[in-house]
């Protein structure tokens, strides 16, 4: 039989070790429930960065750079639309990817932030702050604001084409009452070789160009809407971006993003 003094002190040390062993695994499962929280809030935040942008503006593919640069950092929290307008299009060089459509919403934000007017390149992130596109230290620090807020509701779609030129959209919203649902086919890279206007013999590069876009005013809980992809563009080389934006406020408050399944024959 051991002496008891040695018991005891072997007692106390096997105790100590519990306790710090104790110690040292509640800290780290503070630590983990602290950086998991951390990271599942910066997985629900998005942002949805509008840039209405044109080809004939010498100003322009600075800001075109500069959302494809976020679009490439931040992957699958971002959603980059790239609207060129026609404004700058009977200035010597007709940009083939502009529509009025695209103009009448940028001056729907110009009256929504009671701006004098419109202008190129501009940003808009989240429905919530507008600036100009070509701003890098702006637009970094906005998209990490909205990356950092929480998603208010969730938007779910799918997309399938039907026929040649038809994109047929399912969507599924929750917690989303006051809400104007926003579609978009983007094309996913594409450039262009410039030979006239401001932006003559430079070779420009876009992402996420808008090909074509409505909006959902009355929504319901589900359904579906259409948009037509141009002719001679493949859908594999795009895909449909979704976002629920308030009809007051104008604060973009979910969004999706998915590919294109190819038609069932």
């Amino acid at each position: 039989m051991s002496p008891p003094a040695q018991t005891s002190a072997g007692s106390k040390q096997d105790s100590m070790k519990a306790v710090l062993l104790s110690i040292f695994v509640l800290i780290n499962i503070l630590a983990t429930i602290f950086f998991t929280r951390k990271k599942n809030i910066a997985e629900n935040g998005f942002a949805v960065v509008e840039l209405f942008t044109s080809e004939g503006c010498s100003s322009c593919p600075p800001a075109d750079d500069a959302v494809a640069k976020i679009d490439k950092q931040y992957g699958d929290q971002v959603y980059v639309l790239g609207y060129h307008v026609d404004y700058w299009d009977h200035l010597g060089w007709k940009d083939v990817y502009s529509r009025a459509a695209f103009t009448e919403r940028q001056k729907k934000y110009a009256n929504h932030f009671k701006l004098n007017g419109i202008y190129t390149p501009q940003v808009i992130v989240n429905g919530q702050s507008e600036f100009v596109g070509s701003d890098k230290s702006r637009l970094q620090s906005e998209v990490k604001k909205a990356l950092n807020e929480n998603t208010k509701g969730v938007l779910e779609l799918t997309a399938k084409q039907d026929g040649m030129n038809k994109i047929v959209i399912h969507y599924k919203v929750q917690n989303l009452p006051q809400e104007v649902l926003n579609f978009a086919i983007i094309e996913l890279k594409e450039q262009s070789k410039v030979t006239a206007g401001e932006n003559a013999g430079r070779q420009l590069y876009h992402v996420n160009v808008v090909r074509d876009f409505t909006s959902v005013s009355d929504s319901q809980d589900q359904g579906n809407v259409s948009l037509d992809i141009p002719a001679g563009l493949s859908a594999k080389d795009c895909q449909v971006i979704g976002f629920a934006q308030n009809r007051d406020n104008w604060v973009i408050n979910a969004a999706s993003k998915v590919n294109i399944k190819p038609e069932s024959h």
